[in-house]
């Protein structure tokens, strides 16, 4: 394993009891504190309407330390991938049955043709496309390694509602229903690497699916964030 991976490592250390500083997020001289046990060790939260769309075989994508795929493993097959191998091994500790370490974004070269019955990106990572068009690459790699009556639940925040302007990391972008955020990680003296996350609308997603498999067929709204469920047209 890496020092390049700030990130993962600092959740490792916290599953394992060894993490003593905390893991920061930056955006220049604004720092936030990463809040990882409330955010990756609490219990699967059961929503109807989510748990409605998807069956198995399911992928999870960027599935953290595995709180959502531990449920659902014991529903149906689920696969667990996340591009960070101490996340990767912190899952299998915690008992994910299949947990890989596997880009996102490269599916093509990880899965075959027609192998998940429904998928899901929980976090907002699907905004790490970086913009529309890599968002249509990413439905399009989807598309491939899905069946042909799939379903997909995906998050975002939401550009649109005056509150998401407060989230940590926000830019604003003139073109209605876009926006962006901007930080990095750093973790005992390791800096992880810019990344740079797409915000963008429920339209927006409309609008990425066209020239795709995919259609929009419902969606949820909170006070910052959406959730869309996309299924194969």
């Amino acid at each position: 394993m890496t020092d390049g991976d700030p990130y993962g490592r600092a959740i490792r250390d916290h599953y394992l009891g060894e993490r003593e500083e905390p893991l920061i997020d930056r955006d220049g001289e604004e720092i936030r504190e990463h809040a990882i046990e409330e955010w990756y060790f609490g219990e699967h939260n059961k929503d109807a309407w989510r748990d409605s769309w998807l069956e198995g075989p399911l992928l999870d994508m960027g599935a953290g330390v595995g709180r959502d795929t531990l449920y659902y493993q014991e529903q149906f097959e689920a696969v667990a991938i996340e591009v960070s191998e101490y996340l990767v091994e912190t899952m299998r500790d915690r008992g994910v049955k299949d947990a890989r370490q596997v880009d996102m974004f490269s599916l093509r070269n990880h899965f075959n043709r027609d192998q998940f019955q429904s998928a899901q990106a929980i976090g907002t990572q699907v905004g790490l496309a970086g913009s529309i068009a890599g968002v249509r690459q990413f439905l399009n790699d989807l598309a491939f390694v899905t069946t042909a009556d799939a379903t997909a639940l995906l998050d975002n925040y939401a550009p649109e509602k005056e509150a998401t302007k407060d989230i940590f990391a926000y830019r604003d972008d003139p073109m209605p229903g876009l926006a962006y955020r901007v930080y990095h990680e750093e973790y005992a003296g390791a800096v992880g690497e810019t990344l740079l996350f797409q915000i963008f609308s429920v339209d927006r997603l409309r609008e990425a699916t066209v020239g795709t498999d995919w259609e929009v067929v419902d969606a949820k709204y909170g006070d910052v964030q959406w959730r869309a469920i996309l299924r194969k047209a």
